[in-house]
């Protein structure tokens, strides 16, 4: 993305909402690039009223003035940091909500193919960047472009001769800045990369740390961990030393350029053209000019910072959504929930080859239809694509005769509840993860799903009952109590259509019956398409659809597959478990 065009996004979506509030900061700004002047221009009437003339009556106004500038500078200082503190907070803010928005809102596709370490490293790491040019950037530009205007006109009514020299330290600090603000952005790049790499390394390290343990791989990791490290701190380094770089430049700079002026100065004083008062207010000024002209020498390094994070930033919000309602969508009118496939076929990319040909099925309402085939088949592929998830490449999914594709998201997903192989809960209490199917719903209501799952047993047992924090993906819960809240958060949503995915694991015969039953009531009178694993579901079910490298082979009851299909009958003696 060119960095104007993305300098004129951020103003344009980010910025231009907070333009009376930056108008103020620059206000404040005015005052301190005028107070910090006026320091610089007392000097004179000081030294020479005071020093040179002895001139009581301005003993103390002088003194008192030079307070009064100060405590301007200090206060105005301050008020224009806090204002562009709380306006670069909600930029931030606003930054990560829509990066956050976009990738909540993305299709699934799209988060698969990312890794999750790197869209927190954009989440924390861009983001301080962007902030960093929209908060310090914009008050630096400001505060110290009007500093030095104000400083530089002290000098000029001083001597206009020392001046002339003094200036020529702006353009050359301006042309090093540029080089380096052209390498900042280079090295921030790399830096970004490297804190990507890190953090999905963390990701899978805290995900992992039992299977680190069983397989005795600390120190391997810990080798692991000490080369994201070290790039990552050779990069952070790298960016250390062009900003430090700026400062010898500029120290080098700033003593040739006194120098230079004092030996000129002494040669004007000989000769009666500069008193010593002018001298060292112009002197004072120049110093004081020294920290303006070295902020805006950096500002460049910010600038260059700022816009290669916001073109990372900008590009994930821009993350282009291809599952979207239709112009003319139109609300699912569920009746039977009758699902059907017609020639469906589908694959995640080119590349992958076809994963679903010429699929045809049919789901009948109310009714439970088993889907079976060997790994990678393709039978979590076309519960994928009930919901849209993702979607096909080609032919139509129907349900009640209605286009899944002509109503909208919202109204499709509303009717339809899943129950996946590997639960999924939020680090929450128990209640919150049953009731995040629907947040409306009452205490009562969530007490009843949890009593039909035979959840309310273990639940009970725990010393905070429903209020009980389960950790993170309810690391605290066995696998079969997962299970049952999984279920319980299904009823609670009270769906037509469930799709469950049965659990490879194996369970206590106990708690395999509990889960039985609450999947029989779950299921109840609603079309229930199942990826069965068990013997007791595939008896239940009122069709089972055999499947083989995304084709239908055949369908038909458990006792007729047997008997017609050699691959059911080798799928049944393999893997279906008892």
């Amino acid at each position: 993305m060119n960095k104007t065009i993305t300098l004129k996004r951020l103003f344009r979506e980010y910025t231009k909402k907070y333009v009376k509030q930056i108008f103020i900061a620059v206000f404040f700004s005015l005052l301190v690039a005028a107070s910090t002047s006026s320091i610089a221009w007392l000097l004179d009437p000081a030294i020479e009223k005071i020093f040179i003339e002895k001139d009581q009556t301005l003993l103390m106004i002088i003194p008192i003035l030079i307070v009064i500038a100060f405590t301007t500078k200090g206060v105005s200082l301050y008020l224009a940091k806090i204002i562009m503190i709380n306006v670069g907070e909600d930029i931030k803010k606003k930054l990560q909500f829509d990066m956050l928005n976009t990738l909540i809102r993305a299709d699934t596709q799209s988060i698969d193919e990312k890794h999750s370490g790197k869209f927190i490293s954009n989440l924390t790491y861009d983001v301080m960047h962007i902030t960093n040019l929209l908060s310090h950037g914009i008050l630096n530009l400001f505060k110290d472009s009007l500093t030095l205007i104000g400083l530089l006109t002290v000098m000029f009514l001083q001597n206009w001769k020392l001046s002339l020299i003094a200036i020529v330290l702006i353009p050359i600090a301006s042309t090093a800045a540029r080089s380096l603000g052209k390498r900042m952005g280079k090295v921030t790049t790399q830096a970004q990369e490297k804190s990507s790499f890190l953090t999905k390394y963390l990701v899978e390290l805290f995900k992992n740390h039992r299977l680190t343990k069983i397989f005795q791989k600390e120190k391997y990791e810990s080798n692991r961990a000490d080369s994201y490290l070290n790039q990552l701190k050779e990069k952070n380094k790298k960016i250390g030393h062009v900003i430090v770089r700026i400062s010898p430049i500029m120290e080098v700079l700033t003593g040739i350029m006194i120098a230079i002026l004092i030996f000129y100065s002494g040669k004007l004083i000989a000769r009666d053209e500069l008193s010593v008062n002018n001298f060292f207010s112009f002197l004072a000024a120049m110093m004081l000019a020294y920290q303006p002209v070295r902020s805006l020498s950096t500002l460049n390094v910010i600038l260059n910072q700022g816009l290669s994070a916001a073109s990372r930033i900008l590009s994930v919000v821009d993350t282009e959504i291809f599952i979207n309602d239709k112009s003319d969508a139109k609300k699912l009118d569920i009746k039977n929930a009758h699902i059907e496939f017609k020639d469906v076929n589908f694959s995640y990319n080119r590349s992958d080859g076809v994963v679903l040909k010429n699929v045809n099925l049919i789901f009948e309402g109310g009714k439970m239809t088993s889907l079976v085939g060997h790994s990678g088949s393709g039978k979590s592929t076309i519960l994928n694509l009930i919901p849209r998830f993702y979607d096909r490449a080609t032919g139509d999914i129907k349900i009640d005769n209605q286009s899944i594709y002509d109503c909208t998201i919202d109204t499709l997903r509303k009717n339809i509840s899943l129950v996946s192989q590997e639960t999924t809960l939020f680090d929450d209490t128990i209640k919150n993860n049953i009731k995040y199917a629907n947040l409306d719903a009452s205490d009562e209501e969530v007490y009843e799903a949890a009593k039909l799952s035979h959840s309310d047993e273990f639940i009970n047992k725990l010393p905070n009952k429903y209020e009980t924090l389960i950790g993170e993906n309810g690391v605290r819960l066995s696998g079969g109590e997962k299970q049952r809240i999984s279920i319980a958060r299904a009823m609670l949503k009270k769906s037509s259509i469930i799709l469950l995915d049965e659990a490879t694991s194996s369970l206590d015969s106990e708690t395999e019956t509990k889960i039985q039953e609450a999947l029989k009531i779950l299921t109840e009178n609603r079309t229930t398409i199942v990826i069965a694993h068990r013997l007791s579901t595939i008896l239940n079910s009122n069709n089972i659809y055999l499947i083989d490298s995304g084709r239908i082979v055949d369908n038909g009851k458990h006792q007729e597959l047997l008997k017609k299909s050699e691959i059911y009958k080798n799928f049944h003696d393999k893997q279906i478990k008892r």
